[in-house]
């Protein structure tokens, strides 16, 4: 079959539930995974001819598709930062969202590291023998706090590559999804099967950032959220009761007075309609410099404490 034809198919049954721009990006999606086709291929062969063995993934892509169950799981990846992730239902998809709060932490972190210069010299502005063994500072410690496919903690290590990075989830299932990621990505984490709400982490384990995109969304916003979400991606990492929709944020912070080390920073990802009553779990905590931020959307996202 053409394959120019397979993508009239493609419009023809999947019109109904996506907009043409997203079935062409589905389109194009499948055959850059499946046959390793360029998205300009039509372009420059319109009568590109397909055998059955290559057509097979295709519609059977596309019988996914009409299920509403997201692309990702589909192809098995997804893409996040620079880093390309195994994910699949165990796990949730990464979001541009979450990025955001990822470029947060490294813009920190570049902000507040040491320069040469702030060391003690000689004349010259060079570090002298004498202090220069005296100039070798510990490697910043990061723990990721609910890691799920592991691209918080995968990004931040990729990026900070003298960085000592941990990562924590209750399910077994998702760890085993951020370990290969890790692996494939060249990445050495620490990962850890462990319940926030329960930790049994050592108290002399403490970190200077500790990152969370905990699961925030409460039962009586479901109906707002889309199928393609609400059918396939986990609930565990997803959805929180309605009488304490911030209980993991109250453990997060709870840990962190512990954990966190001083002067330590704690990042959260919040959901969009409690950023003010998130924020305010940080009242009479041992934390300062409350900053609470909005991601591209204009919508409250993100917050940021430092530990006194």
């Amino acid at each position: 079959m053409l394959l120019k034809e397979i993508k009239d198919i493609f419009h023809k049954e999947l019109g109904k539930i996506y907009p043409k721009e997203e079935i062409d990006s589905f389109f194009y999606s499948c055959i850059e995974h499946y046959l390793k086709l360029e998205r300009f291929i039509l372009a420059i062969q319109p009568g590109l001819t397909l055998n059955k063995e290559e057509e097979q993934p295709l519609f059977e892509a596309m019988s996914q598709l009409k299920l509403e169950k997201p692309l990702q799981y589909i192809l098995g990846a997804a893409h996040f930062m620079d880093l390309e992730l195994q994910v699949n239902e165990n796990v949730l998809i990464p979001r541009p969202e979450t990025e955001e709060l990822v470029q947060w932490i490294l813009e920190d972190f570049k902000s507040r590291k040491p320069e040469v210069g702030s060391q003690k010299s000689d004349i010259g502005g060079r570090i002298s023998d004498k202090n220069r063994k005296d100039f070798n500072p510990s490697p910043i410690t990061i723990l990721d706090i609910g890691t799920g496919s592991g691209c918080i903690a995968i990004a931040l290590a990729k990026n900070l590559p003298d960085a000592k990075v941990y990562a924590l989830d209750v399910s077994e299932e998702a760890l085993e999804v951020a370990q290969k990621n890790a692996e494939s990505n060249g990445v050495d984490i620490g990962f850890m099967h462990q319940d926030i709400l329960k930790p049994k982490i050592d108290s002399k384990l403490t970190f200077d950032i500790i990152v969370s995109n905990p699961p925030y969304v409460r039962e009586l916003e479901k109906n707002k959220i889309q199928k393609n979400v609400k059918d396939f991606e986990p609930d565990t990492a997803l959805f929180v009761s309605d009488e304490d929709p911030l209980l993991f944020y109250k453990a997060i912070i709870d840990f962190s007075e512990n954990n966190l080390k001083e002067n330590g920073s704690l990042y959260f990802e919040i959901n969009q309609y409690l950023g003010e009553e998130t924020k305010a779990l940080f009242n009479a905590r041992n934390f300062s410099e409350i900053e609470l931020r909005k991601d591209i959307f204009g919508n409250d996202r993100m917050l940021k404490a430092i530990k006194k």
